[in-house]
């Protein structure tokens, strides 16, 4: 569903306009990026590309299936008016999708890593899960059933995907009669605010007539600025734990509480409910927004200039990967896609400030070079060896540090 050469190609394109985001803030003194947030948002982007390049999932079965034999073959990729309405149909079953993903808990447990953040700009954008295969899928069947093409529904789904990535900024104000019609940054601020007049609102993906028809459009206010991030915060930078938290979550709930119903029901409850026994007993801290406080560790300079060099190199493999996927087995894509993901956790500890940051590294960098003994990453030794060296040598060097030395 997210696989659409359009992404791929847009990527560059994404990172630049962050750049020129960047600067446009500083250069106007309200920039609101933070390092170790912006990271975040960016490794998630890329790890969450993996998810379609390894095939995870039977969504191009299912859909492969309806077309063959559910297909009502009403629609054809030659007249232009299908592509119209297969990208408004799109849009349709876009709302319902992203609704039901913010209404039932086990959805929004394959989503919520879309609104960790607590900063909104266009990195958010790109802050992925890389469960959405699970069940997202299902939303956009009856397409395939009125028998909307392939290669229409692909194209339609990259523009509609794209489209979303520059409603993600603080500096665009409202854009007037536009507000009325389709998804813009002061609508869509609202959709990623935690306030609680903010919350379930505005899902569309293109065009905000869906929330208005549909009674869940909120629009912002001037005496209400959004905070941005989850009710209940997640308190890291890593991207593992940030995909299974939820998860994690409502599997101790259901362990825990006595009542059989509620046991099955937490899974399919509103995301916010949890059993009483279970609330009671085990409360979770959720946010004061009258005294909200970022989460941002407090780490050195050296730390930060490290925890970007190490994200140059998780951006440089996945780019190389998308860009060449026809050149590797599927074993060399699982690979580099277990060694981004191991690099990006890694560089979480070091971003949450943890003691322990420079002994997982320690410890990943000799994973590495054990799997270059035997024969892994073969087609990426001579970048991903230097890297490992590298790193070594950085990683000796803060641990000059003693808060974060190897022997602490």
């Amino acid at each position: 569903m997210d696989s659409s050469i359009i992404l791929t190609y847009a990527i560059p394109v994404f990172l630049l306009l962050i750049i020129i985001e960047f600067l446009y803030g500083v250069m106007k003194g309200n920039n609101n990026y933070r390092l170790n947030d912006a990271l975040t948002s960016l490794s998630l982007g890329l790890i969450s590309r993996f998810t379609p390049l390894l095939g995870l999932g039977f969504q191009y079965v299912a859909y492969k299936y309806v077309a063959e034999y559910y297909n009502l073959k009403l629609l054809n990729l030659e007249e232009i008016w299908v592509w119209i309405f297969a990208f408004i149909l799109y849009d349709i079953c876009y709302y319902w999708m992203h609704r039901i993903h913010h209404e039932v808990k086990v959805f929004w447990a394959t989503h919520v890593v879309h609104h960790h953040g607590e900063e909104y700009n266009l990195a958010t954008a790109l802050r992925q899960t890389s469960s959405g295969f699970l069940w997202k899928w299902v939303f956009f069947l009856p397409m395939f059933i009125i028998g909307v093409p392939p290669e229409v529904y692909v194209s339609v789904a990259g523009v509609n995907l794209v489209y979303q990535f520059w409603v993600h900024t603080e500096h665009v104000g409202r854009l007037g009669f536009l507000e009325y019609i389709i998804i813009t940054p002061s609508n869509h601020r609202v959709h990623h605010a935690q306030n609680d007049d903010y919350l379930d609102a505005n899902y569309g993906g293109v065009f905000i007539l869906w929330d208005r028809i549909f009674g869940t459009f909120i629009d912002e206010r001037k005496d209400l600025k959004p905070v941005y991030g989850t009710v209940k915060p997640l308190k890291s930078f890593n991207p593992f734990w940030a995909n299974i938290e939820v998860f994690y979550q409502m599997a101790l709930d259901s362990y825990r509480t006595k009542k059989l119903k509620d046991k099955f029901y937490v899974w399919f409850s509103r995301p916010g409910w949890r059993p009483d026994d279970v609330s009671e007993k085990y409360p979770l801290k959720k946010n004061d927004l009258s005294n909200f406080e970022k989460y941002d560790p407090q780490i050195s300079n050296k730390q930060k200039m490290f925890g970007f060099f190490q994200f140059t190199m998780i951006n440089a493999l996945t780019v190389i990967m998308l860009f060449n996927m026809d050149k590797f087995s599927y074993s060399e894509m699982l690979s580099v896609a277990a060694l981004v993901v191991t690099l990006a956790i890694s560089n979480s500890f070091m971003l949450d400030g943890k003691k322990y940051a420079n002994k997982v590294e320690i410890f990943r960098l000799f994973g590495v070079l054990i799997f270059l003994y035997f024969g892994f990453f073969t087609s990426f030794i001579y970048l991903i060896l230097p890297h490992t060296i590298i790193t070594f040598m950085i990683i000796l060097f803060l641990s000059r540090d003693d808060n974060y030395s190897l022997a602490s």
